[in-house]
């Protein structure tokens, strides 16, 4: 049956939950925020009642048993698993955050549960979203630029060691290569197709920790020509860019990756005509919820599904097993 309106739950209330998704959500005409989850019940209730959000909980079985038809879950990487398959039995649609699990075969299952009850699951690689990544997908598309000969593309942060979570290797799964490199393994399949071989490196260069701070491939395209992409979390200052280039020209992606709420440019390179460029500024989660929340009421595909996770696992697990990083 067709719903008329997302009641969303939120599991898992870090930073980004308190300053993006659920302020994110109350920008959205057909969504609202009914239930919040946290293992601290005191860090549930600030939650909700800072965004006067009617239920919080401290029980993920009480909290799927509120009033939602939906769920996002923001919690560690470790924790995704199990919350993902609990919320697909309870009946509920998942946006869940990436990495979408530990291991490929968590993630395998999680879809397959998934689909065995009739839910969706969405993954939130929000990069997808922007408008002018929505652009440079239909100029490929369109041949503008002719077959893919390669596409590079950068995530570089400074993010020294500390308490967080993502230093933990049994709690996240790995360092910049999962919580920065899978956007862009994304964008990669996103632009060129699938990846048929990935081969490269992951190291520490600069933090030393449980986790890498630094990692770098070349992929193949199964149909056409070569990625390649570094990611890191030891740089201070990067210039973070995608740039595709055909036989026929070229498109470069600038101020998309790791900042928000700037103006990105979008510049074409063609034979015989003139540089041209387009700037478009694009709140990337509104844009990704827009989708989201269309996939949900209409019972439509998602357009970042689980299937997507899954394969992005995969190829992280092919580069770490190639430098001894395997879980």
């Amino acid at each position: 049956m067709t719903k008329l309106k997302l009641d969303w739950g939120v599991a898992g209330l870090g930073r980004f939950a308190e300053n993006s998704f659920i302020p994110a959500v109350g920008m959205m005409r057909k969504s609202s925020v009914n239930a919040v989850f946290s293992n601290t019940n005191e860090r549930a209730k600030q939650i909700a009642e800072k965004f006067g959000i009617p239920e919080y909980y401290s029980s993920y079985d009480q909290f799927l048993k509120s009033d939602i038809n939906a769920v996002y879950i923001s919690s560690r990487n470790a924790d995704h698993y199990s919350q993902v398959i609990k919320a697909a039995e309870a009946g509920k649609n998942i946006l869940c955050e990436k990495p979408l699990a530990l291991t490929s075969t968590q993630a395998e299952e999680m879809m397959n549960i998934c689909k065995a009850n009739n839910v969706l699951l969405c993954v939130n690689y929000i990069y997808r979203f922007h408008p002018l990544v929505r652009k440079v997908k239909e100029l490929i598309s369109s041949q503008m630029i002719g077959k893919i000969v390669s596409i590079s593309a950068s995530f570089n942060v400074d993010f020294p060691p500390s308490e967080n979570f993502r230093f933990q290797k049994s709690l996240s799964g790995g360092g910049s290569l999962r919580d920065l490199g899978t956007h862009i393994i994304d964008l990669l399949r996103f632009f060129g197709g699938e990846i048929s071989e990935i081969k490269g490196t992951v190291d520490n260069i600069i933090y030393k920790s449980e986790v890498d701070d630094f990692a770098a491939a070349i992929v193949k395209f199964r149909n056409s020509g070569y990625g390649y992409f570094n990611v890191s979390f030891n740089c201070k200052k990067a210039f973070n860019t995608i740039n595709i280039l055909g036989h026929l020209g070229a498109i470069s992606l600038e101020k998309i990756i790791g900042v928000k709420n700037v103006t990105a440019k979008l510049t074409i390179l063609l034979e015989g005509e003139a540089k041209k460029a387009f700037r478009k500024r694009g709140n990337r989660l509104v844009y990704m919820l827009r989708s989201v929340q269309k996939s949900f009421l209409k019972n439509e595909d998602p357009v970042a599904s689980g299937y997507d996770g899954y394969i992005n696992l995969k190829l992280m697990e092919e580069l770490e097993k190639q430098n001894n990083f395997s879980k």
